[in-house]
């Protein structure tokens, strides 16, 4: 009982004991009441911590309490009173969160436990009286008079209700018991056909069975079934009806013995009430929200609506004002809910934490969906004063899938609505978003290809392909680029525009760095190997995640150990938002990395920050023009103003770059008009289609033999 408060345990029994006694009789002492509970107690709360869980122990509490003769229903009702409110409380105060949950199935088990005990208890009697009525019957034959007299002490004095009716189901007699159950004096009832007795609803099937008895197909019926009593109300009983046959076998009488079995029932139902609706707000729960749902697609709707609401910013709330102003926030917001769009006939339910789900049964389209969003987002809208604190204002974000029953699905509409609220999330909060099929399907593509990515690296089915960076006054090859392409089984060619930002998305951006790194230092050593004279620098881009990891100098310098590459004819390329940040420190690693003697590269500079005062605290080498500048600019005798700007704006990078002692690469260069004007804005090299796109290892080997 490590996690288990003691004290809390004390506490609790003391509690639980005053409550009972609170309601007069007891069988015990007060300290002896007191001792068994804290026993009880104990056993709960280990239950309630011990891996794995189980609800035995509580269910053995609940017949431990019938077999010490706690029966009364108060002592019941104040029981499961006192274990909501205090049981978690005061027993694991620190963990109320994490043992909710076994905390509520405990109740029903405690509760289910006592109602077996009582049921048990009550099977034994009935029993017993119905082996002394057979033992009466038994014994005419040997003294009438004697059996009669037992068989009416039996009959006279039994605590259930017994009943003897003809077989056209006029009752010949009736015991006290069954007469107060249902408000009648004896002679009264006597004067009663059975039918009179039946709850509408169960007649017809109750004469079924009753004709099968007459028949002789069966000789007794059990069944729980609803009476009416004398002034109208219901009583739910436990029915066990026998033939009674004469010396030649033919039906002469039914006797029906019959248990009160309404304060059990009534206890069902709140059982079921309580396994069915949120504790909190008392709104339907998730298991009672998929029911009705089914229902709908079991019945004859046409077309269905759910409205999945989250409540924005709801963790800042508990995370500054606390759990309990938390609670309370949802307290009133599933009320008003509730009034708003519960009035108009639709299921509102609680999923969990701040999420909360609308159900528009029959929806009469996109419309009436539409609406009841709509509703809700005001309803939530307005302020909330929580005791002493400022009104909170909230909003809500709403996910809205409608469509037709036929085809479709309840997990299909879940998870739709699913992604629709988080669509209204990133789309800006505070509104409502509508399910969009094409947006669906192009997320469960990006989500197809988010889960294939692992496997695919697995597979192989990565590989690279390396565009060319030429000298732009020499014209020779002085670097190449490594880009990764994926050569999906099923998709081709996947572009990198459609992958790379998932597997940073999703991490796996460091897994796939990491054998773009090994893959071209493998290469590039190869190249150093045949062609030492080129000294042809590799250039590798290194995802912002990638350079952040633990290691990554670490990892940088063992992959050029092992493939043998010269560090120095290895460039790592960042975004100019990842090496120079605008608050904070840039890239942690960027020096450690610099210090193995690899090259830094700023990759599509201008595009970003640009906070050039980083450019001479930092170990940059080199920096890449981003394209939209080499783009806008033109040569000829005709200049328009912009091209003028774009090539201003060129060359005082150039200018600075070179003050810096760095060199600079224009990428996105296609006309040789463009490579001459960079080069006669003195600009080191240049990469892009005029020089060659991306091509395989191969074609670049062959390139570099072709200018030896």
């Amino acid at each position: 009982m490590d996690r288990v408060s003691r004290e809390g345990v004390e506490r609790y029994a003391h509690l639980w004991a005053r409550a009972g006694a609170a309601l007069g009789y007891v069988p015990m002492s007060p300290d002896e009441t007191e001792r068994m509970l804290h026993n009880h107690t104990t056993l709960l709360a280990e239950a309630l911590v011990t891996e794995p869980f189980s609800t035995a122990p509580a269910h053995t509490v609940g017949r431990a309490l019938v077999d010490v003769h706690f029966t009364a229903p108060e002592f019941l009702d104040q029981t499961l009173l006192t274990f909501g409110r205090w049981f978690l409380r005061l027993v694991v105060p620190e963990h109320t969160e994490r043992f909710a949950d076994r905390a509520v199935a405990l109740q029903a088990a405690l509760a289910a436990g006592y109602a077996r005990g009582l049921r048990d208890r009550t099977f034994t009697q009935q029993e017993r009286i119905g082996r002394a009525v057979w033992s009466a019957r038994n014994q005419i034959e040997q003294d009438l008079r004697a059996s009669e007299a037992r068989f009416r002490a039996v009959f006279a004095g039994a605590a259930i209700g017994i009943g003897i009716a003809d077989m056209d189901g006029r009752i010949i007699d009736v015991n006290q018991a069954f007469a107060d159950m249902l408000g009648y004096t004896v002679e009264e009832m006597r004067e009663i056909n059975v039918a009179e007795l039946f709850y509408p609803d169960d007649g017809p099937g109750m004469w079924d069975m009753y004709k099968e008895m007459i028949e002789g197909k069966r000789d007794g019926v059990r069944v729980e079934k609803r009476y009416y009593r004398k002034d109208r109300t219901i009583l739910w009983t436990d029915l066990a009806v026998s033939l009674i046959r004469d010396e030649d076998g033919q039906p002469r009488f039914t006797v029906a013995m019959v248990e009160d079995i309404t304060d059990r029932y009534e206890l069902q139902e709140r059982l079921r009430f309580q396994a069915l609706h949120d504790p909190l707000t008392g709104l339907p729960n998730r298991t009672l929200f998929f029911e009705r749902l089914a229902a709908v697609f079991d019945g004859a709707a046409r077309r269905v609506g759910v409205c999945f609401l989250d409540l924005d910013g709801f963790k800042a709330v508990n995370d500054s004002l606390g759990h309990y102003v938390g609670d309370e926030l949802l307290v009133v917001v599933a009320r008003r809910l509730a009034a708003s769009v519960s009035a108009r006939g639709h299921l509102v339910a609680r999923m969990g934490g701040d999420e909360f789900v609308i159900l528009v049964e029959d929806s009469g389209g996109t419309d009436a969906a539409i609406e009841v969003a709509e509703a809700a987002l005001a309803a939530v809208a307005e302020p909330v004063k929580i005791d002493s604190h400022q009104p909170l204002s909230v909003t809500a974000s709403i996910g809205i899938v409608e469509r037709e029953v036929h085809g479709t699905s309840p997990t299909e509409v879940m998870k739709a609505a699913d992604t629709t609220l988080y669509w209204a999330k990133a789309d800006g909060r505070g509104r409502w978003s509508l399910f969009d099929p094409v947006r669906g399907a192009h997320q469960l593509a990006r989500a197809a290809l988010a889960a294939a990515l692992p496997g695919a690296l697995d597979r192989g089915e990565f590989t690279l392909e390396y565009q060319p960076i030429v000298g732009l006054e020499s014209g020779r090859l002085r670097a190449v680029e490594a880009l990764v392409r994926w050569r999906h089984p099923e998709l081709g060619m996947v572009p990198p525009d459609r992958f790379i930002g998932l597997a940073e998305e999703t991490g796996m951006i460091v897994r796939l760095g990491r054998w773009v790194l090994e893959q071209a230092c493998a290469q590039g050593a190869r190249w150093h190997r045949e062609f030492p004279e080129a000294r042809l620098v590799v250039s590798v881009n290194l995802a912002v995640r990638q350079a952040n990891a633990p290691g990554i100098v670490e990892e940088v310098a063992e992959v050029l150990d092992r493939t043998g590459f010269p560090a120095a004819q290895l460039q790592l390329e960042l975004t100019e938002s990842a090496v120079m940040p605008t608050a904070g420190e840039p890239v942690r690693s960027l020096r450690g990395l610099a210090a193995t003697g690899v090259r830094i590269a700023i990759d599509d500079f201008g595009t970003g920050y640009s906070n050039l005062a980083y450019l001479r605290r930092l170990p940059i080498h080199s920096l890449k023009l981003a394209g939209p500048f080499i783009e806008g600019l033109r040569s000829g005798d005709l200049v328009d103003s912009a091209s003028m700007a774009d090539e201003r704006i060129v060359d005082a990078l150039v200018r600075l770059a070179h003050a810096l002692g760095l060199t600079v690469t224009a990428e996105a260069v296609e006309t040789a008009q463009q490579a001459d004007l960079l080069r006669a804005l003195d600009c080191d090299t240049g990469q892009g289609l005029l020089f060659g796109g991306a091509t395989s290892a191969g074609d670049i080997t062959a390139r570099l033999r072709s200018t030896r």
